[in-house]
């Protein structure tokens, strides 16, 4: 049985064999060549990698909440973010539904209380 997490996608077994491309696309970014070659043709490394739709649409989108829906995993997705200057707090915001400077006026209010 699926462990439900309200608001989050847990991360087990079952995503990590349905996300298993995707995220070994994304491992591929540690290397400045595959950056390149990625920024260069996306669709052509994505097809290399053998992404199904429903990842290749959620890379095209940059929507992190879709490529961990895809059963991408945070620790690669965050080098795929790198590629086009996202940062955690870039990705926080996508999560949360906010602007990148509400998010992080959120994180510097909780700092202080």
């Amino acid at each position: 049985m699926r462990k439900t997490i309200p608001g989050t996608t847990p991360f087990d077994g079952d995503m990590a064999q349905k996300g298993y491309a995707l995220n070994k696309m994304c491992f591929s970014f540690n290397h400045q060549a595959n950056r390149d070659a990625f920024v260069a043709d996306p669709e052509a490394y994505m097809q290399q990698y053998g992404l199904n739709n429903e990842q290749a649409e959620a890379i095209r989108s940059k929507q992190v909440l879709a490529l961990i829906a895809a059963g991408g995993n945070a620790y690669y997705l965050a080098k795929f973010a790198g590629i086009f200057g996202l940062d955690m707090q870039d990705i926080g915001a996508q999560q949360t539904g906010m602007t990148k400077e509400q998010f992080k006026a959120k994180l510097v209010a909780a700092n202080h209380s």
